[in-house]
């Protein structure tokens, strides 16, 4: 207010002065002569600068007259005793444990695909099936040996019941009625693995390899997905391994689809990666609209603490000594809106986004310094520009 003034006292006594000898702006503007316009430009650029070296010469007196001056200005606000929720945040992706690549058990053409990319299907249906090369006939003839062959055992039997015939007739028809059934058993099976089955119920999500190719074990003919037992997995760092466990409630968050779900822990890791020393988490998914699909990016938080008495303060504000010792500045000796700083040693605890909790060093409705809180020293003395009722965090 001071500067104010002088500046408008000194702007006017060289104004009062000067209204004789010069013309004013207006009218040297008005008379459209540039050389005198640019003349009164330069007078008054100089008239400005040396307004301002007279200013900064009466604030530098000001300041040192008066102690009012001199004196730091802070804010503040006072400490309050809250819940603090601490939450681990982790990124996983979504997997599932039927997402499944399907392989042929026998070589040949594949001469017929029943299914189609989208298609729904249960366990043990038909997806596909290989020329079996004359599989099917040998095991037509092999039946029509073993018929033959259990015939004769059961007529032998019936003999035998009644004390005709001798053991040893009686013993090789039921070895070869049980030899030619064992030889269809073992036809049929080769025949079996000719047809392609779902192993669970699920999805075509791909149709790798058309009718008519020339398929081989080992080469992919579908893919089969099931999206009802989702999950995520992630690894979580071993100093969690006491309060990360299993049936532990998880915020789940997808960012690609906007949506945020409460989940639970299913498993928890018992081995240790000695590589990155985490452990490994699995997260039940609820997936009733089939929005989730696997690979899907997750981000999840997990609550590893809470405190219904924490207090809690800006990371902002607090200071290391040499010592290694943390500390903010509170405020005593009180006098309206002039106190001194005192510097106070804290002990911090968990952080949760721009604030840390204090374990120890203050107590509840400690009035903390704020702002300006880098720019005071121990002892000294300030001015509160305003008081803050709650935390500056809050």
């Amino acid at each position: 207010m001071k500067q104010i003034i002088t500046f408008a006292f000194i702007t006017l006594f060289i104004f009062s002065c000067g209204g004789d000898k010069h013309k004013s702006v207006e009218d040297i503007i008005a008379s459209g002569n540039l050389e005198q316009i640019r003349q009164k430009k330069i007078e008054l650029d100089a008239q400005k600068l040396e307004l301002e070296n007279q200013l900064k010469q009466l604030s530098v007196k000001i300041k040192a007259l008066d102690p009012q001056e001199k004196i730091p200005l802070i804010t503040t606000f006072a400490a309050k005793e809250s819940e603090f929720v601490h939450f681990v945040e982790l990124q996983g992706s979504v997997d599932t444990k039927k997402n499944l690549l399907i392989y042929p058990e026998y070589s040949g053409v594949l001469t017929t695909v029943f299914v189609k990319e989208g298609q729904n299907v249960t366990k043990g249906q038909t997806l596909a099936k290989i020329d079996d090369g004359g599989l099917s006939q040998q095991v037509a003839q092999l039946q029509i040996q073993a018929d033959l062959a259990k015939t004769t055992f059961e007529r032998q039997k019936r003999l035998w019941d009644q004390n005709i015939g001798s053991e040893i007739q009686y013993l090789q028809s039921k070895s070869a009625y049980e030899s030619q059934q064992k030889a269809v058993n073992q036809l049929q099976q080769q025949v079996a693995r000719t047809l392609v089955k779902a192993p669970f119920t699920g999805t075509i999500d791909d149709v790798i390899t058309e009718q008519g190719s020339v398929v081989a074990p080992g080469q992919a003919l579908f893919r089969i997905v099931n999206l009802d037992d989702m999950y995520i997995e992630t690894d979580v760092p071993e100093s969690y391994i006491t309060s990360v466990t299993e049936g532990k409630t998880v915020k789940v968050d997808f960012p690609v689809l906007g949506t945020t779900m409460d989940a639970k822990i299913r498993q928890a890791g018992s081995f240790i990666n000695p590589a990155n020393r985490t452990f490994k988490i699995e997260v039940a998914v609820p997936n009733t609209d089939k929005n989730i699909k696997p690979n899907l990016t997750a981000k999840l938080r997990i609550n590893d603490y809470t405190n219904d008495k924490a207090i809690l303060i800006p990371l902002s504000i607090i200071s290391e000594n040499a010592e290694g010792e943390q500390y903010v500045y509170t405020i005593s000796n009180k006098n309206d809106s002039i106190a001194s700083a005192k510097r106070t040693i804290i002990t911090t605890g968990k952080t949760q986004g721009d604030d840390i909790e204090v374990l120890s060093g203050l107590t509840n409705n400690d009035e903390i310094i704020q702002e300006g809180a880098r720019s005071v020293k121990d002892g000294q003395e300030v001015k509160i520009l305003r008081m803050e009722s709650n935390q500056a965090s809050n």
